[in-house]
């Protein structure tokens, strides 16, 4: 085996180091030359240099609020504060909100809140989607942002 990056150390002694990561079997990978580190090339679009406009108000009654058309590869942030009762359900369309579905995770309904929240949301990956907010209230003063 041939050394491509030849190291002279300057002393008798050189603690080991290596550079791992997790493989296919969740073992542990050394970094070489056959087997590089693995990353994700990024697109003009996966950096937020100009974002999307945040979605955002403050309502007293339902309203269905949108589109917010994300970045791709960017977390989605909500936002929800005051003094309300009812739910929030974040839907997403790929046909211009023609048609809006609420989103799920491993088949369970996701994204729907009955109360104030303040967290990453989603992160879409096809280029086009819509995210709406359906907004039902009961009761109160709601401030909404929907934003990256």
């Amino acid at each position: 085996m041939t050394k491509k990056y030849p190291i002279t150390p300057a002393g008798l002694y050189v603690p080991p180091t290596a550079i791992g990561f997790a493989d296919a079997q969740g073992d542990l990978a050394l970094v070489t030359y056959e087997a590089p580190l693995p990353v994700s090339l990024i697109d003009s679009g996966m950096i937020a240099v100009n974002p999307p406009e945040p979605l955002a108000d403050i309502i007293t009654e339902d309203l269905v609020a949108g589109p917010f058309e994300p970045l791709k590869n960017v977390p989605i942030h909500l936002q929800l504060s005051g003094e309300w009762q009812g739910t929030v359900a974040l839907e997403r369309s790929t046909d211009g909100g023609t048609t809006r579905q609420g989103l799920t995770v491993g088949g369970m309904a996701w994204a729907s809140f009955t109360g104030n929240v303040n967290e990453p949301v989603w992160e879409e990956s096809e280029a086009g989607a819509t995210f709406w907010l359906n907004i039902s209230l009961t009761s109160g003063t709601l401030s909404y942002r929907l934003s990256q």
